[in-house]
């Protein structure tokens, strides 16, 4: 008790918790004082929990102990960074209760409409953010995108990281041939850019934003497997992996337990830039036309849904600012966050770069 008693003096987590619990208490009042938002949150009690679940996570993650989570305090790109990407995950967990689905509706992520009218309709009451051509809304479309934004980015990422762990350590670990051709392989993938590479795929594999997904993924390993390959030359040379083989480690093992451990820290930081990086592309491939289905709430699709509206109509050039301006946003913001995120995780975690914090 005293040891965890000096761990709450040393962090001093009760101020946190109650700020948070302050914040939560307004909420509950907030919510039972305005009866269109208990009535959302009662119909939706999985994903209010679930956000209830992830503040409690990330309360217990700041308060931790740790120099890590002293390093990101002091490091007012990762508070901005964090800040920014905590309100989206909050967005996307919520989405139910922020924008209800309509009743009876097939699937949630197609954003209601209203009538067929071509021109985009200004922002007004019950909706916010206004209606893009053919009247779909527009804070509908947003706010469920984030969801989309999170599935596409998460998934790519996974994909990715997962084919260039295996392939950068078989390269990195064994060398001579087995290096040689993986190289080459990645060689053939990086020489061409990437987004014109990822056009190509999904022009081939066929429209969807499923399809973009193993399009962006494909793409996307080959610099994971490099990246790693590279500290992995340098981690099996150390005192460490070699006393693991001098023991009688087997090599998945020396790999699984000694190298990688040690050598994908520097991939996690880029991961991190790279998770803004695939919803930039993927809502590129949407602006194209190959992404989402027409209707379908993704960022890129809105975009794509205002591409006639961009330099408004003759002599009103910004007339149609609000069909552009709110899915581009939220573009900008999700990259920037995940940006500020990434540098500061290159800052923490860099060993060259502590002694300047």
């Amino acid at each position: 008790m005293s040891v965890i008693r000096a761990t709450i003096g040393r962090t001093t987590p009760l101020h946190t918790l109650r700020i948070t619990g302050s914040v939560l208490v307004a909420l509950a009042v907030l919510t039972t004082a305005v009866p269109p938002l208990r009535l959302r949150v009662v119909r939706h009690p999985l994903d209010v929990g679930v956000f209830v679940l992830m503040v409690a996570a990330v309360l217990a993650f700041w308060a931790l102990p740790s120099d890590f989570t002293r390093r990101l305090k002091r490091n007012p790109l990762s508070i901005a960074g964090f800040s920014i990407i905590f309100t989206f995950i909050a967005v996307a967990i919520l989405a139910p209760v922020l924008a209800p689905p309509l009743p009876n509706t097939r699937d949630p992520y197609l954003i209601p409409h209203e009538g067929f009218l071509p021109d985009p309709t200004p922002p007004k009451a019950g909706h916010p953010l206004g209606l893009t051509g053919n009247q779909y809304d527009l804070y509908y479309g947003i706010v469920w995108g984030t969801r989309t934004a999170f599935r596409v980015a998460v998934a790519v990422e996974v994909i990715s990281i997962l084919i260039g762990v295996v392939m950068g350590s078989i390269a990195g670990y064994y060398g001579r041939r087995l290096d040689e051709i993986v190289m080459r392989i990645t060689d053939v993938f990086l020489a061409f850019p990437g987004l014109v590479l990822a056009v190509v795929i999904t022009a081939v594999l066929g429209k969807g934003l499923d399809k973009v997904m193993i399009a962006i993924a494909i793409v996307g390993w080959p610099a994971y497997a490099r990246y790693l390959r590279g500290d992995i030359l340098s981690v099996k040379q150390r005192d460490f992996v070699e006393a693991a083989r001098a023991a009688g480690a087997g090599d998945l093992r020396i790999i699984t337990r000694h190298v990688i451990p040690n050598a994908i820290y520097p991939l996690l930081v880029v991961a991190a830039f790279d998770m803004g990086i695939i919803v930039l592309v993927a809502a590129a491939l949407s602006f194209l036309g190959l992404g989402a289905e027409v209707g379908y709430a993704d960022w890129g699709q809105l975009i794509n849904m205002s591409r006639s509206w961009i330099l408004g109509v003759p002599g009103r050039p910004f007339i149609y600012w609000f069909t552009v301006v709110f899915p581009g946003a939220a573009i900008f913001l999700f990259v920037l966050g995940w940006n500020l995120l990434g540098d500061a995780f290159r800052d923490i975690l860099d060993p060259r770069l502590r002694g300047s914090q």
